[in-house]
């Protein structure tokens, strides 16, 4: 029978039965937790655009940052139950998002569809180049499921940034 991995005071693991090194799992779990506070500031970012938008193009952008925030609390979720089946502590509040997230604040003072477009495509670009490094180190990690996670996320979010793009291009 497989032996259980103990959990520790310095490393802060629960006990599971994953095959992976304690080690390993540490580093996935502080990765992990990196992206889920991207993700949700990502998500938020996205909400207040989609509160915020005004415009000719209102309803549809209003519309399409409504399917982005939606798609990412979602992923909110699959990042934070990787990080706990592995046997770590999702760090998930707002707080702890606000303080590490990779993302920068979000202008407060744009209304215009264009310039809220513009402000997303800069932050989808910023969170998919983190996916992409973390699609690396989950590899260098040997923990393909993991990896499997981030190459989901990073195919949808390029795939918005596309979205985004598509405004921006032929003005």
């Amino acid at each position: 029978m497989q032996t259980i991995s103990r959990s520790n005071s310095k490393s802060n693991l629960h006990a599971t039965r994953i095959d992976l090194p304690e080690e390993t799992r540490k580093q996935i779990v502080e990765m992990l937790n990196q992206t889920l506070a991207a993700t949700s500031d990502l998500r938020s970012q996205v909400k207040q655009a989609h509160w915020n938008v005004k415009g000719m193009n209102f309803f549809q952008l209003h519309e399409m940052f409504d399917e982005m925030a939606d798609q990412l609390g979602e992923y909110i979720d699959m990042v934070a139950e990787r990080a706990t089946a592995l046997g770590g502590i999702a760090r998930g509040t707002v707080r702890m998002a606000a303080a590490d997230s990779i993302l920068p604040e979000y202008p407060i003072d744009i209304t215009d569809g264009i310039d809220h477009v513009t402000a997303l495509a800069d932050r989808f670009a910023s969170y998919g180049k983190h996916l992409r490094e973390n699609i690396d180190r989950a590899d260098e990690l040997n923990d393909q499921d993991t990896n499997d996670l981030y190459v989901e996320v990073s195919r949808t979010i390029d795939k918005y940034l596309w979205f985004l793009e598509a405004h921006l291009q032929g003005k």
